[in-house]
């Protein structure tokens, strides 16, 4: 409670005998007139009009003394007129030590902040007072004991806006922290952390393409790589004989791949914590438990000249129909789409198809026949699109229909853009790609065009995969201090 609150507080009332004995004196006056009042009445000559007006005179009293009461007491106050002061809670203190005024809330900005303190009684609070100091609301807080003793503590901060990272982290330091990581949150941070393990399990159960991105998401800024158990000659692969219960390095730790190969997850800024790795082995087991799997939502799209398409979701179980639709191509179209040898278009198939490396989209005709593939590709912290249409069947708006829903699966997934690798006569990717409507940059290197879409770049608007719309935020990086 405030100076103000106690000073405003009613003081309890001290006992005092004066008071007994004037009330005592009070009532045996009243006896001695009431005595008084009687005689006159019962002796006196005039006693029934004496009677008569002591009644008025105390009717008149009673009104006058309700009337007085009401108007100074209990009636409300004119208008203008002082209203009796509330409580006034205590003013919040800012970021620059002054009192605010409660008028409006102070803008705000929300940190994610990882520091590592020692393993002692105290240690959590000194950081949580360091904090209070700058005006900073702690709204959740994880801890992630070390084998080697100490803590790393997770923060969800909210600081005053004009409060600069680097002021709070010197902060965190004089409190004791090291190894201070901070970068900015929005509101999706909010959630806590079982309600958002509890969605990343159900996105991965829903969809085996997910596990590299729920690993992401889980695990903050990583880079992660799937490393197939082959390479595309046939021969084992180096690196991608991680144990069953996996490796875990510091700054990086690898996992078995359920579909064989290995995971690699990698993230130099900050040591992962067996927290974290028991997390991380959690959902791979997940997803061995649960096995192949892939969303079957189709959506048929109808072509200018009247023909109609399928387009879904594509996996391993259409390998023979992709090789067929390879025949059928030119080797122009298969060497604008892999540039390299057309003899080894079939050997990237399988990889292209596998729902850990990214995302496959296919088109099919009425009778079934697959003319068409689009691919999302997880390319460590970038992601690749890349087509391939049927020589029969470019130039119908196929293109376009599957790059537009790439694109959405690629905002689905939070990225910040993604690239396509062709050569600069490919007229129709490139038309493509620039009638999506967003920023494009270009790339030309002897002869190969990078083209990259950023989708940070502006607040843009791309249809997810059901229909609805989605924006996309610019997205500021973090600071490592």
């Amino acid at each position: 409670m405030t100076d103000r609150n106690l000073a405003s507080a009613p003081r309890p009332h001290r006992h005092h005998w004066r008071r007994d004995l004037v009330e005592l004196a009070a009532l045996f006056c009243a006896v001695a007139v009431a005595d008084g009042i009687a005689n006159l009445v019962v002796h006196g000559p005039r006693g029934p009009i004496l009677l008569v007006a002591s009644a008025v005179a105390l009717l008149v009293t009673a009104a006058f003394h309700t009337w007085w009461a009401r108007r100074h007491s209990h009636a409300p106050p004119p208008a203008g007129a002082p209203s009796d002061p509330m409580p006034v809670p205590p003013a919040t203190t800012g970021a620059d030590g002054t009192g605010g005024t409660g008028r409006s809330p102070a803008p705000a900005a929300l940190w994610r902040m990882r520091t590592t303190v020692r393993d002692e009684p105290g240690s959590l609070a000194s950081l949580c007072t360091a904090l209070a100091r700058n005006g900073v609301d702690i709204l959740t807080l994880q801890t992630h004991p070390l084998p080697e003793g100490g803590t790393v503590d997770e923060f969800l901060l909210r600081a005053p806006q004009q409060l600069p990272s680097a002021e709070l982290t010197r902060a965190v330091a004089r409190a004791g922290g090291h190894s201070t990581w901070i970068e900015r949150a929005d509101a999706h941070d909010l959630v806590d952390t079982p309600t958002r393990v509890l969605g990343l399990a159900t996105r991965t159960a829903l969809d085996a393409a997910e596990l590299p991105l729920a690993l992401r998401q889980l695990l903050g800024r990583c880079t992660i790589h799937s490393i197939p158990a082959t390479t595309l000659s046939g021969r084992p692969n180096a690196g991608a004989d991680a144990p069953v219960e996996g490796v875990l390095e510091a700054t990086v730790m690898r996992l078995r791949d359920p579909s064989g190969g290995a995971i690699t997850v990698e993230r130099p800024y900050l040591p992962f914590t067996p927290t974290e790795f028991a997390r991380a082995r959690a959902l791979v087991e997940l997803d061995a438990r649960l096995g192949p799997r892939v969303p079957r939502g189709q959506h048929v799209l109808t072509l200018p000249e009247g023909n109609e398409i399928t387009v879904r979701r594509a996996d391993g179980s259409d390998l023979p129909a992709a090789r067929a639709m390879h025949d059928r191509c030119s080797e122009r179209t298969l060497g604008l789409r892999y540039h390299g040898p057309v003899s080894d278009a079939d050997r990237y198939l399988g990889h292209l198809l596998s729902p850990r490396f990214g995302r496959t989209v296919a088109a099919t005709t009425a009778s079934g026949k697959l003319v068409a593939l689009g691919h999302l590709l997880w390319d460590g912290d970038e992601t690749e699109v890349a087509l391939l249409i049927e020589d029969e069947w470019q130039r119908r708006g196929i293109g376009s229909e599957l790059l537009r829903r790439l694109l959405a699966m690629a905002v689905e997934a939070g990225c910040d853009s993604v690239y396509a690798v062709t050569q600069a006569s490919n007229t129709g990717m490139v038309a493509a790609m620039r009638g999506l409507g967003l920023p494009l940059d270009y790339q030309i290197e002897e002869g190969t065009l990078v083209i990259t879409a950023r989708l940070d770049a502006t607040p843009v608007t791309v249809r997810s995969a059901s229909g609805a719309p989605r924006a996309r935020a610019p997205f500021e990086r973090g600071q490592q201090h």
